[in-house]
């Protein structure tokens, strides 16, 4: 069993690699450029597929946890998300399979934060990681349901959301690389990633606000 554990382990950080520098590079490159979207292609393959390989992983002999469970499917919330804001340039307004997606991650947002809570009371190690990631996750389905509901032609932040989304699955990513690879497992190491990637997302937002005034306001 253990062979083949560790084979999977294997192609898990190897489709988890694949995310990590494509994801870098759809930052650095020209956005909504070709190779800015092939690159996110090539992102979203690496890191659901990274993902999914990693939830049988956290329930097999000796290598059971809840955490990195709850986490992978944090992942995979994140990239199929950002890439369904995209479909908010178009459609009129979400459809089921959106309330499917941040309703599924809103139950389990609330399920970490249960047990965040739950260790944090009973003095056992890593519930404050629980709290942080399901508090990331809940303000972000809440989020969603509130763009859902007040979607309209005037308030179209889908690139806002498809940014913050995407590079909120990038610091999934770097943090992975700092805690599995370089064997990094402080609490900084897991929280900093996504406190200095939360500033980066704000910052985008920033920068392309103006043009989405311009977009629905032309003059």
């Amino acid at each position: 069993m253990e062979p083949a554990i560790k084979i999977l382990i294997y192609i898990h950080a190897f489709f988890g690699g694949i995310g990590l520098i494509t994801g870098i590079g759809s930052i650095v490159v020209k956005k909504g450029g070709k190779l800015h979207k092939r690159m996110g292609k090539l992102f979203s393959i690496g890191m659901i597929t990274s993902s999914l390989i990693s939830l049988p992983i956290c329930w097999m002999p000796k290598h059971q946890n809840i955490f990195l469970f709850l986490i992978g499917l944090f992942t995979i919330y994140l990239v199929i998300s950002g890439n369904r804001a995209l479909g908010f340039k178009t459609k009129p307004k979400a459809d089921l399979l959106d309330k499917i997606i941040s309703g599924t991650m809103l139950f389990f947002s609330a399920v970490m934060i249960s047990i965040g809570l739950y260790c944090q009371l009973n003095n056992i190690a890593n519930g404050i990681l629980f709290t942080f990631f399901g508090g990331f996750g809940l303000f972000m389905t809440v989020k969603d349901f509130i763009f859902y509901r007040n979607f309209s032609e005037t308030n179209r932040n889908w690139l806002s959301k498809h940014i913050g989304k995407m590079v909120g699955a990038l610091i999934a990513s770097i943090t992975a690389y700092i805690v599995a690879g370089l064997g990094i497992g402080s609490l900084i190491a897991w929280i900093a990633p996504s406190i200095l990637g939360t500033f980066y997302i704000i910052y985008r937002n920033k920068k392309i606000e103006p043009k989405a005034k311009t977009i629905i306001n032309p003059s």
